[in-house]
């Protein structure tokens, strides 16, 4: 337990004004709020603690000890099966030491740089076929991603547009706190085809082995349950994240030409990168179980709480971010949380980087000329446990 003294420590607010639509639609101003009372809420409508504040936020993911990732009741582990995501070490170690070095810097430069630049350019095209004025996210952003990640895996036996169907549906499920069983339904048929998919490939690759995630896997002793879930999270996670990176970052500099100029000129991407994922974090809240009662920011948790530590709210805390709502490239480099951190700081940043910053925003900038929002068509931004942009229609000369 922390050292505050029990006179520091405050009991949890209740939020039953808070609802899922709302949240749906935008959180920030929800969150705002809650945060300006405390770092910690019970939310009744998803039956959670809810984690807004920064320093809370980090805490809970440096301390396995007082909050497991093995949570009670996982929406994950009922959407996609028990992952390392939910697994605390050694067990997890074990598990992600598995993907070896195939979403790592090195593998990136030798295997993965030149796919995402040819599938890039063909995306690019798909996009020009469909414009000028064209929607960003579906022409480009989201099959990109998908070609992307399809073969870093090794899916030889699917298409793009089946890890898109397979992402989104797993996902749906992953933040189904609205107990949706149409959403549950859908999320078993793409879980069962995943694994059809995985069950092939492994065969396949044992004879054939080649620089893919599953070929990896193929030889591994890890049990065929842990190689399936994982897959699935890698799924999830790995499209929509460069996906939602891709789209929110333009919409964000289209938004603030004189940012978009100032990231051309000396070649920021990587500083509108971070910010746009500070600014609207794709993955925006993970799940953790309290071990036993304790102390968290000046807060008294109960032992078997269930927290929902939301990043998105956390990486807009006026405690550590000057006019947090705000989209600045030029704002003080302070850590944000978008990626997570500790032990299950994201294995696929590497990879989002690469695909986002190195190939896909100064391509898209450099060759559409004088791209611009469509002002007849605005962006449409959705979610609270996963957000990005949905739709982006896009003009150019």
């Amino acid at each position: 337990m922390s050292t505050q003294t029990s006179e520091q420590v405050r009991p949890v607010p209740t939020a039953e004004w808070v609802t899922i639509p709302d949240l749906v639609e935008d959180p920030y101003p929800v969150f705002a709020r809650l945060r300006a009372q405390a770092p910690v809420h019970w939310v009744p409508a998803v039956d959670r603690y809810l984690v807004v504040g920064y320093h809370a936020a980090h805490e809970v993911e440096l301390d396995a000890d007082r909050f497991t990732a093995d949570e009670a009741g996982s929406l994950m582990k009922r959407a996609m099966g028990h992952s390392m995501l939910r697994k605390d070490d050694p067990e997890h170690a074990v598990e992600r030491q598995s993907y070896g070095g195939v979403l790592r810097p090195r593998a990136i430069k030798a295997h993965w740089d030149a796919l995402f630049q040819r599938n890039a350019q063909a995306h690019l095209q798909r996009l020009r076929a469909a414009g000028p004025g064209a929607d960003l996210v579906a022409e480009f952003a989201a099959p990109y991603a998908a070609e992307n990640l399809r073969q870093i895996c090794g899916f030889h036996n699917a298409t793009a547009e089946d890890l898109q169907r397979w992402s989104q549906t797993l996902i749906d499920g992953t933040g189904n706190y609205a107990d949706d069983p149409d959403v549950w339904a859908a999320a078993q048929r793409s879980s069962t085809e995943v694994d059809t998919a995985i069950d092939e490939m492994l065969v396949r690759l044992r004879h054939e082995p080649d620089h893919t995630l599953l070929s990896g896997l193929a030889d591994l002793p890890i049990p065929l349950e842990a190689v399936r879930a994982n897959l699935k999270m890698t799924i999830g996670g790995g499209l929509n994240e460069p996906r939602d990176a891709i789209a929110t970052t333009l919409w964000a500099l289209l938004s603030h030409p004189d940012q978009l100029d100032r990231v051309v000129a000396d070649r920021r991407w990587a500083d509108a990168f971070e910010e746009s994922i500070r600014w609207v974090a794709p993955i925006g809240m993970y799940p953790r179980q309290a071990t036993g009662d304790t102390v968290l920011d000046g807060m008294a948790i109960p032992g078997g709480a269930r927290l929902g530590v939301h990043v998105g709210a956390a990486n807009r805390d006026p405690a550590l971010f000057d006019e947090p709502e705000r989209f600045d490239v030029d704002r003080p480099k302070v850590p944000h949380l978008a990626f997570g951190g500790g032990s299950h700081f994201c294995a696929g940043a590497w990879v989002a980087r690469a695909s986002v910053v190195g190939v896909a925003l100064p391509l898209l900038v450099g060759e559409l000329p004088d791209l611009r929002l469509d002002p007849a068509s605005p962006a449409q931004v959705r979610g609270w446990v996963f957000r990005g942009v949905t739709h982006l229609p896009v003009l150019w000369s």
